[in-house]
Order: structure tokens, then C-alpha cells, then sequence
């Protein structure tokens, strides 16, 4: 299993801070964002990872993580030299996925209070994605369930949702998401998406969706940001208690 970081884009969501460096070097209470997804990979047995980035700070990513030494792994990076969605992470990544195995964390997001290494560490083939109940599902894709629990479709940001659980950042993938990442035409916004790709594997049956509780923070905004720095921060205080 290999895994994928992606950390590029402009982050115009979050301007001025982003003017200066990106979104995923920002600080989440005492570390810089980009060590929670390199964490979460790591404890989950996935030590050959990918990270792409934007060409304008690619210096600082390689200033700040190296080699991946520090943290038990090897580093590969990769240049997006724009943001074309998610799914384009595996067009750039082709080289580095090959033939294996590949899960793939978006560099703003934040996991806390759940391990995924039992279900990456038990991933065949397909298509496996994770979803958790929210409160805002309009800003993510939104898994659809039938009556029996059975995932009916994955729709992006829809206006009406039609359940609670959204689609997180973490995504893992047999190598045949390379191929299905090239086939998929551009959305209304100019990007290929992660929910057609998701889709695909799901009209083929290939598609797992795992239910999980704990913590998920897309940092991508200021007021998550300052959530989950406050919720890190709280943690390392009740830690010293």
C-alpha cells in the first residue's frame, strides 16, 4: 500500500493567510497541518508516501519535511502545476502508484480518536472510502443509503441531501484509479472529481463505505481551523494532567 498527500491548490478561502505559504503549512495548534495527514497515514502502515504540492512553495514543503526520515517514512513529491480536483492526484501520481495499492489523504484534513490500519491493512482490491455524520453535509459529497443500509450513490454537494454522511478525505484505491481517474470528464467547475471516480467503482459493485466516529476536521476554512487547533490544544492540556 502506498499513500498519496494531496497539498496543492491556492486556498483563496483562506487569504491573506495563503498569500505567503500554503494552506497545508499553516499551524494547527503546535505543529504545522500537513504532520496530522502524514500521522494518520503513517500509524495506518503506509510508509511510502507521495506528497504533491503546488510549484510556488514547493521549497518550503522540502525545507520542512525532507526525506520523511524524521517521521518513519520515505517522501516522494510531485508538482500539480494547477488544481484540477481531486481525482487529478492520481493522474499526477501514475509513476508512483504502478501496480499497487494506494490510499490517498487530502493535506487539510484532520483525524483524531479512530485508526484506519485494520480496514487499509485488509483493502484488496475496489474502491473503499469512509463516511461520517455531519451536520453541514451540503458542503461534501453525501453518501445515499437504501432502507437496508446498502450505499445507493455518492452525490457532490447536492443543494438537498439526502442523508447525514458525508464522504471524508481518505481514500483508498486499487490501481485501476489511474485509468478511471483518465476517464472522467471535467464537472461544471472545470475539475475531474473524486465523487464520479468514488461512482464508477460503485457501479461495478467495487465500492466500500466504512462508518467511522472520532474527529474529522477539513481545516479549509478559518473557523474549522481554529476548532481544531483549540481541540489540539485541549488534548495536549488534559495530556499533562
Amino acid at each position: 500500500m502506498k499513500g498519496i498527500i494531496l497539498a496543492g491548490g491556492s486556498a483563496t478561502r483562506l487569504r491573506p493567510l495563503t498569500k505567503i505559504t500554503s494552506k497545508q503549512l499553516l499551524p494547527v495548534y503546535d505543529q504545522p497541518m500537513i504532520y496530522y495527514p502524514i500521522q494518520t497515514l503513517v500509524s495506518s502502515g503506509i510508509t511510502d508516501i507521495l506528497i504533491i504540492i503546488s510549484p510556488q512553495y514547493s521549497g518550503q514543503f522540502l525545507n520542512l519535511l525532507g526525506s520523511g526520515k524524521e517521521f518513519g517514512a520515505r517522501f516522494s513529491y510531485a508538482i500539480q502545476e494547477e488544481p484540477k480536483g481531486l481525482a487529478d492526484a492520481f493522474i499526477v501520481g501514475e509513476d508512483f502508484i504502478d501496480n499497487d495499492n494506494v490510499t490517498m489523504i487530502l493535506g487539510d484534513n484532520i483525524f483524531d480518536n479512530h485508526g484506519f490500519a485494520k480496514e487499509i491493512k485488509s483493502f484488496k482490491s475496489g474502491a473503499m472510502v469512509f463516511a461520517k455524520k455531519v451536520t453541514d453535509p451540503e458542503r461534501f459529497g453525501v453518501v445515499e443509503f437504501d432502507e437496508e443500509g446498502k450505499v445507493l450513490s455518492i452525490v457532490e454537494k447536492p443543494k438537498e441531501s439526502k442523508s447525514d454522511y458525508a464522504v471524508v478525505g481518505l481514500y483508498t484505491y486499487d490501481s485501476r484509479v489511474i485509468k478511471y481517474a483518465k476517464s472522467l470528464k471535467p464537472s461544471a467547475r472545470g475539475e475531474i472529481e473524486i465523487t464520479d471516480l468514488n461512482n464508477l467503482f460503485l457501479k461495478k459493485g467495487e465500492l466500500k463505505v466504512n462508518l467511522f466516529e472520532g474527529l474529522w476536521a477539513d481545516a479549509g476554512t478559518f473557523d474549522s481551523l481554529l476548532e481544531v487547533s483549540n481541540y489540539m490544544a485541549n488534548k495536549a492540556l488534559n495530556a499533562k494532567k
